[in-house]
């Protein structure tokens, strides 16, 4: 708030952007991690063509750079996007769908779902539904609530795209300071949206998708030391005195009267753009760079504004301010308005539509509207003058008013004659120039909010002398009028809406009236001989009289005759004509003048001479009266050169005659030339009547070229009607055309990424060396493996043919008899299969299932088992073989009468003779695989043979003979057993004991 005049409110952008308190740069220099809602927040805002440029522009991003990136594209709502899929390959950022209530995160990339809108509010996002889908603008909605969330650290990238959804949005990130990027027109494959943008004058710059990231991260990450802080001395503000000076120099205007700190944050946006870090540095940049000082001069005019700003305060003036003072006017009066600080127009031709749909409810109030919008950036008056605007304005503007008061122009919309002609632009310093007078309405919103004190409490007063009685004015609802309450009586508080006070001269507060540029001298220069006021007034006076006395009645008119002033009492020669107001000196000449004055005016102006026309005849009252009629070209003084002055000089004052003169004058008169006058006479009586009725038919002929007019102006209409159809027609086209071309973008990435699995797919089984075969229902070939073509006689040209129609290499089976049945029973078959050459295959054919589980076709697979069938048959051999020693083996052992047995490790009896079987009394499968020692009486009697064996295979060494005695069924017998080590080549195989019991 300044602290100048702690009355007017604070602009929200001025809250913005306070430097870091010690503290907080002492924490950020030490790296302690800042507060999240200080994250920058980059919202970035595509269309057609716009893959691409996202795919530079993340491509170039880096993964760790504290930022946060929203994407809004233009995507067909009936199909899910792909596009988190596509960008996540370019990207080491994660990339993901934003869902509802999502807190956003540094270095993520979010995505807006189709069909949604999106809504930042605290660092969390909101996604809404579309309100009207056929007028839709989500990048302008994305970026007004991206501008109000982040402010200052709200950044705004528009990237190749048609239309100019986006324009409008823009406007809001620049009024909270946030920084506006574009693609570059010529990196763009379409330039609709990055043009409409670059057109509004408040990108910050332009540049290829590439070379965005880097900007955007040098600009947030800026030295501390490049802020700038509030200067606490005068000696701090030398730099800021010099900074005007050079504004001063090359634009003529001085913004000494601004708000310092809002001059310090514009200065502190260029400096950051510029990646200056100290003041004298950037003074010494503007010196050097006469762009610059234009680029800053832009930076401290941001002309942001829209169609219906703050619609609610338009509405409080349309259904409660404007209908009292309408039914208060009487007709033919003048309805004055004036928009000071107007910026390209919208605010003006805003407030005309109100007015205009406000008169509707007044038919038969005649209402001459004159409105006036004022700025002293001429390239936002000339924007204003031209009155075209991007389609993003149907954001703003209703569809009724779009119907009425606008105009399409290709993907523009043009504001109509109606409202055109109301209005009046001209650049104008408010400070300096003359302002507007005999005001019905004055808006002057969100200006003041920029002013120091000195600067409001200059125009408050000047504003209420504008003002008619009961004016009205209008101020942004951040502003006030401070301590002037006794001018001006509030209307409505919240929206800011005062009507004028009327104050006793006493009471008036001292106007500083500006008059502008002047050429008076200075008073030092000023001879001394000037004449003093008394002079000055008595010599004034003194020439009114004169002119008031013996002057004719003149009246000063331009080339077209209009009247521009009026001198003297021109009653008897010129009166109102009925109908409309005009100030056309033509429509305005009595009976007898207009053609003469005609004339006179065609000569003067083609000749640019003098032009006299003696003794015109003028009716006045019903009487006649001569004059002689002057019109004189000015070329002196330089200020009225090209004006035409007309004089009407009255002649009766010298022709009056008494009766007795005119008779003694006629009867002086010969007879023939009596004769001769007579006959003139008639002849001029004919040449009037001949002119009357030419003038009666031109009379008929302009009332039928108004009624063809009339029938062609419907017929425009009709047209016109015709035309915005289809425009809109092509509107949806294009939008239809936009979503095409984005499922394009996406279809095709999807194309390359189906391509990039086909060549995997096949080298992974021409790699596999797996035969495979791809059929459909009707067993047609769809693909096949270069595998199988040894198989089955296979070419590229077989693809689509029947497979029964294909020679197969396969010795007595019928593959297309197994397809068949796998088709039908949905059961998958597998065989071993051999080809001519006695090549074996292992056959397997499986139903072809679809995601949704649905049935189309089969695979055909072969794999190779050539080399494990001839394993296979070797090891047959090599078993047969086995089976024959190991007959040999128990054939050798069941020969020799004492008992044997051979054990493992664990004591288990491997193999054993029938001589041990017979001694045991029990079966040689019996004892076979059982403990040695789990045999009759072994347990018992064998303690000494068990720690003989334990020992033998701990040391793998052979035992001697160990005394047993045995219990069998012929009797008491005695052995001596001895244990031999059964040695194996491989000593980490298991080893056998060869246990032989030898009778005593």
């Amino acid at each position: 708030m300044n602290e100048e005049h702690p009355d007017f409110e604070q602009h929200p952008a001025q809250e913005q952007d306070k430097e870091p308190s010690r503290s907080k740069a002492l924490q950020k220099e030490k790296g302690e991690q800042s507060d999240p809602k200080d994250m920058p927040l980059v919202g970035i805002g595509a269309s057609a063509g716009g893959l691409e440029a996202l795919k530079t522009f993340f491509s170039h991003t880096p993964s760790k750079c504290g930022m946060a990136y929203i994407v809004m594209m233009h995507l067909s709502p009936d199909q899910p996007s792909m596009l988190p899929d596509l960008l996540q390959r370019v990207t080491e950022m994660p990339v993901s769908m934003a869902r509802d209530g999502q807190n956003l995160e540094p270095d993520h990339v979010y995505v807006v779902p189709p069909k949604k809108e999106i809504s930042i509010y605290n660092g969390t996002i909101q996604l809404l539904d579309p309100m009207d889908k056929e007028i839709s603008l989500p990048i302008d909605f994305f970026f007004r609530t991206l501008a109000r969330d982040r402010k200052s650290k709200a950044a705004a990238v528009i990237l190749s795209g048609t239309g100019s959804d986006g324009t409008v949005g823009l406007k809001e990130i620049k009024n909270y300071e946030g920084i506006v990027l574009a693609q570059s027109e010529e990196s763009a494959k379409y330039s609709g949206m990055p043009g409409s943008a670059t057109a509004t004058g408040l990108v910050d710059l332009v540049l290829d998708p590439e070379e965005m990231p880097h900007k955007l991260i040098a600009y947030f990450n800026q030295p501390l030391q490049a802020r700038v802080r509030e200067p606490e001395t005068s000696d701090n503000q030398e730099w800021l005195r010099k900074i005007f000076s050079l504004l001063r120099l090359q634009t003529g205007l001085d913004f000494s009267f601004y708000k310092t700190n809002t001059i310090q944050r514009r200065i502190s946006r260029r400096m950051l753009l510029n990646q200056i870090e100290d003041y004298e540095t950037y003074l010494s940049f503007l010196r050097q760079n006469s762009q610059e000082v234009n680029a800053l001069f832009q930076e401290l005019l941001i002309g942001v504004t829209n169609f219906f700003r703050d619609p609610e305060s338009f509405e409080i003036l349309k259904k409660r301010v404007l209908p009292e003072i309408f039914s208060k006017l009487e007709d033919d009066t003048n309805f004055r308005v004036w928009v000071p600080g107007c910026s390209s127009g919208e605010e003006v031709y805003s407030l005309a539509m109100i007015i205009l749909e406000c008169l509707d409810d007044f038919p038969g109030k005649r209402v001459n509207l004159q409105m006036f919008g004022t700025d002293i950036d001429r390239r936002a008056i000339d924007k204003a003058r031209e009155g075209l605007y991007p389609s993003s304005i149907k954001a703003d503007v209703s569809q009724e008013r779009l119907s009425r008061f606008f105009n399409s122009e290709g993907e523009s919309l043009r504001i109509c004659k109606e409202v055109r002609d109301t209005v009046v632009f001209s650049v104008q310093d408010l400070l300096n120039d003359p302002p507007f007078s005999r005001l019905n309405l004055l808006s002057c919103r969100n200006l003041l909010i920029y002013l120091n004190s000195k600067a409001q409490k200059k125009l408050l007063p000047l504003f209420h002398y504008t003002l008619v009685r009961d004016g009205i004015m209008m101020l942004g609802s951040s502003e006030t009028i401070g301590g002037f309450t006794n001018l001006f009586q509030a209307l409505d508080s919240t929206w800011k809406i005062y009507k004028r006070r009327e104050v006793p001269q006493h009471m008036m507060h001292t106007i500083q009236f500006p008059t502008g540029k002047s050429n008076i001298p200075p008073a030092a220069e000023v001879p001394s001989e000037a004449p003093t006021p008394a002079k000055n007034n008595l010599e004034t006076l003194t020439k009114n009289l004169i002119l008031n006395r013996f002057a004719p009645p003149a009246a000063l008119i331009d080339s077209k005759g209009t009247i521009l002033s009026i001198q003297g009492r021109t009653g008897k020669f010129l009166e109102p004509a009925s109908g409309p107001p005009t100030q056309n000196i033509l429509d305005m000449a009595r009976e007898g003048l207009r053609t003469e004055l005609s004339m006179a005016l065609r000569r003067a102006v083609s000749s640019h001479e003098k032009t006299i026309r003696h003794q015109v005849q003028v009716k006045d009252n019903g009487g006649m009266q001569t004059i002689d009629l002057h019109v004189l070209p000015i070329d002196s003084p330089k200020e009225l050169s090209g004006r035409f002055l007309v004089a009407f000089q009255d002649l009766d004052f010298t022709s009056h005659k008494t009766k007795s003169e005119e008779e003694r004058s006629t009867s002086e008169v010969p007879g023939d030339i009596k004769a001769r006058i007579a006959e003139l006479e008639q002849e001029l009586q004919e040449t009037r009547e001949n002119h009357q009725s030419t003038v009666e038919e031109l009379e008929s002929s302009n009332e039928e070229l108004k009624s063809t007019n009339e029938e062609l102006q419907s017929s425009n209409e009709e047209l016109q009607s015709t035309n915005e159809e289809l425009e809109s027609s092509k509107e949806e086209l294009q939008s239809l055309n936009e979503e095409l071309q984005t499922v394009n973008s996406e279809l095709r990435s999807k194309v390359d990424e189906l391509n990039e699995a086909h060549d995997d797919i096949n080298n992974l089984l021409n790699s596999t060396e797996i035969a495979t075969i791809f059929v459909d229902n009707n067993v047609h070939i769809k693909r096949f493996s270069n595998a199988a073509a040894n198989i089955i006689h296979l070419i590229e040209s077989d693809v689509g043919r029947p497979l029964t129609h294909q020679t197969s290499r396969i010795r007595g089976e019928d593959i297309n008899q197994d397809i068949k049945y796998v088709l039908d029973q949905l059961i998958p078959v597998e065989k071993e299969v051999s080809t001519l050459d006695a090549n074996w295959y292992i056959m397997r054919i499986t139903p072809y299932r679809t995601q949704d589980n649905r049935i189309q076709g089969a695979v055909i697979t072969f794999r190779d088992v050539d080399e494990l069938k001839k394993s296979q048959q070797k090891l047959r051999e090599a078993n047969a073989q086995q089976e024959q020693a190991w007959y040999l083996t128990r054939r050798v052992f069941d020969m020799n009468p004492s008992p044997l047995a051979v054990v493992d490790h664990q004591g288990r009896v491997d193999i054993a003779n029938t001589a041990l079987a017979d001694l045991f009394d029990q079966p040689v499968d019996d004892i076979e695989g059982k403990d040695v020692f789990s045999l009759d009486n072994l347990d018992k009697k064998g303690t000494e043979l068990r720690a003989k064996l334990r020992t033998a295979l701990d040391e793998r060494q052979d035992f001697v003979t160990v005394p047993l005695s045995l219990e069998t069924a012929r009797g008491q017998k005695s052995f001596a057993v001895q244990g031999n080590i059964v040695r194996r080549k491989d000593e980490d195989r298991p080893y056998r004991i060869l246990l032989y019991f030898q009778e005593k």
